[in-house]
């Protein structure tokens, strides 16, 4: 029997994706980075990638709608449909260019907007249903209660199995969790970014919800393949406007990860391992399902990241990396509404 609880497919743990949410792997895959460049895709290493993810025991497969102006959901269609029965598709909505400035993004609720968004994401991805639909930020001139209450009618009719939210307040979690079931909260959340703690993750654990962390392994800087030079990330990183991760304050936090080399030489892991491991911690920390969607386009890092499911941290270890949140240089900012 797994740490985790259950297991599922070839043995691999599983976890209830909230109260009454769709049982999915205890690691998820986010698929943002398979359309960076969506001139330059390379469509049969990112199907070995989602083919390896899914025979590893991972089952979350998480994209939206602004990810690649679409491509994102389109690229996934063909193993969405070849697994249609095996995976959770879930896909995020709302973002959208401002019609003042096509060059801005802002974000929509409105009922419209909830349905024009369903449509043009089940069409692209191929499918008659979506298992988790997420609201990507929150539009300040509609009430969290109408834009879920929309989202609502979908689940009603069919088109969505479960919702969610994605970087919310504790308010909006508990208010629309009051109109609907909320499966799954999608925030920030790694060793580097933890303020999803103080209010978040009590609201989440309250209304029954998953936290789904996204940037786990914080965006990079915890595998040491970010490194310290803005000019070596891609024109269109979102990371060139986050101020964690350029110039004086990554070069300051390369620091911080002497703890984490420490605790990886202990386990014989990897760092991302050990990021990872943390973030599966915090599920019994907090008393709530915590799947990561650590993201990737390499079938081998597939591989390294959910062993890293299979990593137990001692009291040890988790005293050694528990101050690494509160050391870093650059204050927490909430994720701008853009894609990567």
């Amino acid at each position: 029997m797994s740490a985790f609880g259950p297991t599922g497919r070839a043995g691999r743990p599983i976890v209830e994706l909230g109260r009454g949410g769709p049982v999915v792997g205890v690691q998820g895959l986010g698929c943002t980075g398979m359309s960076l460049a969506p001139g330059h895709i390379d469509r049969s290493t990112v199907r070995a990638t989602l083919e390896r993810a899914l025979d590893r025991g991972v089952t979350l497969f998480d994209t939206a709608d602004v990810y690649g102006a679409g491509a994102n959901e389109e690229l996934l269609a063909p193993f969405v449909r070849a697994h249609r029965d095996e995976v959770v598709v879930a896909t995020k909505f709302g973002i959208a260019p401002d019609p003042s400035d096509p060059a801005r993004r802002i974000v929509r609720g409105d009922r419209a907007c909830v349905r024009s968004r369903v449509e043009g994401s089940l069409r692209r991805l191929n499918t008659d249903r979506l298992d988790l639909f997420s609201l990507h930020g929150r539009d300040p001139s509609v009430p969290i209660e109408e834009t879920v209450g929309a989202m609502a009618e979908l689940v009603a009719e069919g088109k969505v199995a479960h919702l969610g939210l994605s970087e919310p307040t504790a308010p909006d979690v508990r208010a629309a969790a009051a109109v609907h079931p909320i499966a799954a909260v999608q925030c920030a959340w790694s060793l580097f970014d933890r303020a999803v703690e103080d209010d978040i993750v009590p609201a989440a654990r309250e209304t029954g919800a998953a936290l789904v962390p996204s940037a786990p392994l914080g965006r990079g800087f915890l595998t040491r393949l970010l490194r310290a030079e803005e000019d070596e990330l891609h024109p269109g990183d979102l990371r060139r406007i986050l101020p964690r991760y350029v110039g004086e304050p990554t070069r300051s936090n390369q620091a911080l990860l002497s703890p984490l080399r420490h605790v990886a030489r202990r386990h014989a892991a990897t760092l991302p391992q050990i990021a990872l491991a943390w973030v599966h911690h915090r599920a019994p920390a907090h008393g709530l399902p915590v799947v990561p969607l650590p993201g990737t386009r390499r079938p081998q890092r597939v591989d390294e990241n959910t062993a890293a499911a299979r990593i137990t941290l001692t009291p040890d270890d988790l005293c050694l990396l528990e101050p690494l949140a509160s050391q870093t240089v650059a204050p927490h900012h909430p994720e701008p509404a853009l894609p990567v």
